[in-house]
């Protein structure tokens, strides 16, 4: 019974765990464990911190309003000329930026499964069609299609699962040293290690999953009442999340050959020394963090776009459908013969980058407003880590669209 119990609560952070456990954060996490060991681990805890802070005044503002943070926004912005600035950010950043990522997540999933059972490609004249990528966004279409908010939490939750397990035993396998493990949770900078921190926080706390929790948040709870379980149902599925970034960043850092730059790199290093098996798992690993960013993104920006449009639909209407269609079809297409949207990607970058601290921002200012959430508003310690954390996405944001200017 308690198990059974325990299952039934589990609920949207599940759907937060599975959208940043992506392939672009499976490779930031390998690339920080191979260049720098276990020494960014405290970089991860403080990620998850800031996620979990951020995420909890999404998912109260969504069951307190009932409504998703691009509705509030439209709701509590009377000035006309900076609602239409925000929604245009918001329209730049989720969803052409989700239009852009979505061929990274359908590609992660490829990865990991051909480096199961090989390349799965026929040639149409010049053309090298990866029909991978078919499979893996029929499957997304499929879990999608469905419309059933509890068929699709569950579905994702199954993923995520698979995801820990992997990534887990593959962690377990490398036998990692505890002492030195124990000493990668002090905070220790260095110049070098400046981007990769950026980037872990970076890949961790991700606007769009703002927007995901605040709407997904009230098809499993309506009341009040309900917060203390929404608390703790983002903790523990983000703290999840966290746990499994630790895994593949100490999977990294056994791992003595510097040319690895993405985790079919790191099993392919592993098989050598720990068997075959580790392959595998880390390949299966990989394959389910793909496939469930490849559900996510598209299901995110559905939701943004029914905010900033003001449509009143459900996740079975064709309006909402034919959002999330066309996301996963674009990222389908890009990935089967390989085209990668530099442009688009660059453009969604920046947009990220000036949406996170703004969304970051307006979050703080309306979970404070007596109007909005009554007794719910912030507290005192929950303001100062709430500005803490305001401050480094205002870094991450420059820092974002830095390197981006600077690429060009």
């Amino acid at each position: 019974m308690k198990l059974k119990k325990w299952w039934s609560n589990i609920g949207p952070g599940a759907l937060v765990t599975a959208a940043f456990i992506g392939p672009g954060t499976v490779t930031m996490c390998t690339l920080a464990g191979v260049r720098f060991g276990y020494t960014l681990l405290w970089a991860l805890v403080l990620s998850i911190i800031a996620c979990i802070v951020l995420q909890e005044m999404a998912a109260r503002l969504g069951i307190i309003t009932q409504k998703g943070i691009s509705e509030v926004i439209r709701s509590q912005c009377t000035n006309e000329i900076i609602r239409k600035i925000l929604i245009g950010i918001i329209i730049s950043a989720i969803f052409i930026g989700n239009v852009a990522y979505e061929a990274g997540n359908i590609s992660g999933g490829v990865m990991g499964l051909s480096s199961i059972i090989g390349p799965l490609e026929i040639n149409i004249g010049v053309i090298r069609f990866n029909y991978a990528s078919l499979l893996i966004g029929i499957l997304a279409f499929l879990i999608l299609f469905v419309g059933n908010y509890k068929f699709l939490e569950r579905s994702l939750i199954v993923l995520v699962l698979f995801m820990s397990i992997s990534f887990g035993i593959v962690a377990a396998v490398t036998k990692p040293d505890f002492a030195m493990l124990l000493q990668g949770f002090v905070p220790k900078l260095s110049t070098e290690k400046l981007l990769m921190v950026v980037g872990l926080v970076g890949t961790t706390v991700v606007p769009y999953n703002l927007f995901l929790h605040a709407s997904i948040v009230k098809e499993k709870w309506k009341h009040p009442y309900d917060l203390p379980m929404v608390r703790k149902d983002s903790m523990l599925a983000i703290g999840i999340g966290g746990v499994i970034s630790m895994a593949i960043i100490i999977a990294g850092a056994a791992v003595n050959n510097t040319e690895i730059n993405t985790a079919v790199d790191l099993a392919k290093s592993l098989e050598p020394v720990f068997g075959s098996a580790s392959k595998y798992v880390l390949s299966i690993g990989l394959f389910a963090a793909g496939i469930t960013s490849a559900i996510t993104a598209p299901l995110a920006a559905a939701y943004v776009i029914k905010g900033c449009l003001g449509w009143d639909v459900t996740l079975k209407s064709k309006k909402f459908r034919s959002v999330w269609i066309f996301v996963l079809c674009v990222g389908v297409l890009f990935s089967s013969i390989g085209i990668k949207p530099i442009k688009v990607i660059q453009f969604a970058q920046v947009a990220n980058g000036l949406l996170l601290p703004v969304i970051a921002g307006f979050l703080l200012w309306i979970v404070n407003k007596k109007n909005v959430l009554g007794v719910y508003t912030n507290s005192r310690f929950q303001n100062v880590l709430g500005f803490l954390i305001l401050l480094i996405t205002i870094f991450l944001g420059f820092r974002s669209i830095w390197n981006v200017m600077s690429s060009l």
